[in-house]
C-alpha cells in the first residue's frame, strides 16, 4: 500500500488497539502495518513507529 495510507492505517490501528503499530517498507515501493510486537522482520525496514500513549 502507498504510504499515506499506511500512516493513517497505523494511526487509527495503534488508537482503536492501544498498542504500538509500525510501519515497515516492504520489498519494493510498498510499505505494510503491524502490531510492533507481531513485526519480526527486520528492524532496519520499519519507517514510522505510533505510539497511542506518547505525547
Amino acid at each position: 500500500m502507498p504510504l499515506i495510507l499506511a500512516q493513517k492505517n497505523a494511526w487509527n490501528l495503534a488508537h482503536t488497539l492501544m498498542k504500538i503499530v509500525v510501519v515497515f517498507r516492504t520489498e519494493g515501493r510498498d510499505f505494510g502495518v503491524a502490531e510492533a510486537e507481531e513485526y519480526d522482520g527486520d528492524p532496519a525496514s520499519i519507517v514510522r513507529e505510533y505510539d497511542p500513549f506518547a505525547r
